[in-house]
């Protein structure tokens, strides 16, 4: 199904965050914006100005002016979304916004739907779906590596990629078509040996690019750490170590941590969200039992588990039973032996062969060591420019299914099966990479993708 047809209505929306600030920008779209900011603009002639000029003047009612604002004025096709566009600089007065943005809403402009103004870049033919993806992406990255990657995918470099796939198919699945309408001939136009290279160098291809989303994953997402351990085990001293500011009340009373306590910070280029959790026991407490029931739930879901170890108390017997429980959970999981300081000598030498590592939380002994055994387990490249990687589930499952499809068509190679059936699966992965890039969408499929940008993108 091919995208839904461009709006022609008019949109406005504010694309700096809310609350106050010295200066805000509203964006507008559509046909008649520049028109319609024209007639409560005091100043040059909007509609007479060239693209990408710049005007003062004041807005608002000629009995009732608002502000004095900058106008800058984009023309239809230079500018984001292809659409004649304003964006009105104002002083960043929450009431000041509200009132300009209420005053276009009496002049037949509405209110832009999330990811308005990108869908319609979209639309219009600026860029492809997953170009547009790279732009909330961009806005949304909090670590270097996710800002290079989504700036990759923005400028195309996925998409080329995926533009070429497609070409490579089409050439062969048009030839097999035509086979099929001079069927009673008994002709061949796509040779089957040629086509059978072709699919298996493109599913190598498509390999590195799946294999390449568990990288990719990573450096957008970040990953969820789950910090996890018996009570007082130093788990949330060892939280306010890594982030280096007293963000979990730390206490020798057994259950003070009774929900999940998170934050993030950036290691290696990589955003790992710490979670320090309610102590693992059994409670009678009904609050702690909660919060105990909601640690387990965190850790089914983490993607690594520091499990502490209270090495001053704690025997090896202990140790064991604490780690098979942990091990269950097919969870990657670091062993961290804390209060080593406090640890019998006899219990350090039975452990210091079974991958712990030694640390002391309150005194933060050891803990680079601990941070460079987190990253280890994630082995993530820097990004750089021109770097091809697979950051979205969305385009791993259609590259997977992709796959898929190809591997049908050289199974019905091998088999000798007709041309109509190879055909058939050529199409379904020639689908497949469109809903990537957009040439093959719906409107649910827009409308989910798009719900997720911010009110002003």
């Amino acid at each position: 199904m091919l995208p839904a047809q461009p709006q022609t209505d008019s949109i406005i929306a504010l694309a700096t965050p809310q609350g106050i600030s010295a200066l805000a920008i509203i964006r507008l779209s559509g046909k008649e914006v520049i028109k319609i900011t024209e007639q409560l603009f005091t100043g040059k002639r909007l509609t007479e100005q060239p693209s990408h000029t710049v005007q003062v003047g004041t807005l608002g009612m000629p009995d009732k002016p608002i502000d004095e604002v900058v106008v800058t004025v984009f023309k239809e096709p230079n500018s984001f979304t292809r659409e004649n566009s304003i964006e009105i600089t104002c002083h960043g007065s929450p009431v000041i916004i509200r009132e300009i943005i209420k005053l276009f809403l009496q002049h037949e402009v509405r209110l832009a739907e999330p990811g308005e103004f990108t869908k319609r870049a979209f639309l219009n033919g600026r860029f492809d779906l997953a170009q547009a993806e790279a732009v909330a992406d961009l806005i949304h990255a909090e670590t270097d590596n996710a800002r290079q990657a989504a700036l990759n995918q923005m400028r195309g470099g996925f998409s080329r990629e995926i533009h070429h796939l497609r070409e490579e198919l089409i050439h062969f699945a048009s030839l097999i078509e035509l086979e099929l309408d001079f069927g009673e001939e008994d002709v061949e136009f796509a040779k089957r040996d040629d086509l059978k290279q072709l699919i298996s160098s493109i599913q190598g291809y498509l390999t590195l690019l799946i294999e390449s989303f568990k990288q990719g994953n990573v450096i957008k997402n970040g990953i969820p750490t789950v910090i996890a351990g018996k009570p007082n085990a130093g788990k949330s001293t060892l939280l306010n170590a890594l982030l280096n500011e007293e963000k979990a009340i730390v206490s020798d009373i057994p259950g003070t941590t009774r929900d999940v306590i998170e934050d993030e910070m950036i290691l290696g280029g990589i955003a790992f969200r710490f979670m320090d959790t309610a102590g693992l026991r059994h409670t009678e407490d009904k609050v702690e039992a909660m919060g105990v029931s909601r640690t387990r739930a965190s850790m089914k879901k983490a993607a690594l588990i520091l499990y502490v170890f209270d090495l001053s108390r704690a025997t090896t017997e202990e140790i064991s039973i604490e780690e098979n429980e942990v091990k269950q959970l097919g969870i990657p999981y670091l062993k961290v032996g804390n209060k080593v300081d406090l640890a019998p000598p006899k219990t350090l030498k039975e452990l210091v062969n079974q991958d712990f590592i030694f640390i002391s939380a309150a005194t933060k002994k050891n803990l680079d060591e601990l941070k460079e055994a987190i990253l280890s387990r994630f082995n993530v490249n820097e990004v750089r420019q021109g770097d091809v990687l697979v950051t979205t589930l969305r385009h791993f499952q259609k590259l997977s299914e992709t796959r898929e499809a190809l591997s049908r068509v050289l199974a019905g190679l091998e088999s000798g099966i007709t041309g109509d059936f190879l055909a058939m699966d050529i199409r379904q992965a020639l689908h497949h990479l469109g809903e990537i890039t957009g040439e093959i969408t719906s409107d649910d499929l827009l409308a989910n993708i798009f719900a997720k940008f911010c009110i002003g993108k």
